[in-house]
């Protein structure tokens, strides 16, 4: 997870992108760009946020068959200031991942982790995995999100293809919120992101 802060005007947000992905086969380093909107007191800000994960899958499954997507995210920080300003907390975090076509979820195990304020938990609902965890992660912090398994059932036949959830600000994939001290005080940015653009992370061959 990569945290980004940005000033326009006399703004200040602060962003982050999470890393509860399902990504390539075998263990292999791979880069997700977020496209987000932050709403502060004074407007809309507009920001990228690049996510580094490692991750594994197996290229193959029998029809029927369980297999295992496994997400590696790497320790990060949060910055302690943008442009001046103290980045106080980020908090309330969601990330929505689809549960792939061509396989049924039996379960998400989130393990490691540490920093986050709070621990993680998930849900599911309509085909979408939500993974939440309330912070705050204080700036300047440390911290490593939980190692991800999920923990899936192979349909008859085709591929599981694995990609991340979001297609608009309206419909994100990713949302948190950034509280930073700035002139006129400490102000909340609620911030929603979506994956642009939204790879195919993962191919695993029904066979």
């Amino acid at each position: 997870m990569r945290f980004t802060l940005l000033k326009t005007g006399a703004a200040v947000v602060v962003a982050v992108t999470a890393s509860v992905v399902l990504a390539p086969t075998a263990s292999a380093a791979t880069d997700i760009v977020y496209d987000c909107q932050a709403d502060t007191p004074l407007g809309t800000e507009n920001l990228a946020l690049n996510q580094t994960v490692d991750a594994t899958a197996p290229a193959t499954v029998a029809p029927g068959g369980a297999l295992d997507i496994v997400v590696d995210p790497a320790p990060n920080q949060v910055p302690s200031e943008a442009a001046g300003y103290t980045v106080k907390n980020v908090n309330t975090f969601t990330l929505k991942v689809p549960v792939p076509a061509n396989a049924t979820l039996t379960g998400v195990d989130l393990t490691g982790g540490s920093g986050l304020g709070s621990d993680p938990t998930w849900t599911e609902s309509g085909g979408v995995v939500t993974v939440s965890f309330a912070g705050p992660i204080a700036g300047g912090a440390t911290f490593e999100l939980p190692t991800i398994t999920a923990h899936l059932t192979a349909g008859a036949s085709g591929a599981i293809d694995a990609s991340l959830y979001g297609t608009s600000y309206d419909d994100p994939g990713l949302t948190f919120t950034a509280v930073v001290g700035t002139f006129i005080g400490d102000i909340s940015a609620p911030t929603s992101c979506f994956p642009n653009p939204n790879p195919v992370l993962t191919s695993t061959t029904i066979a």
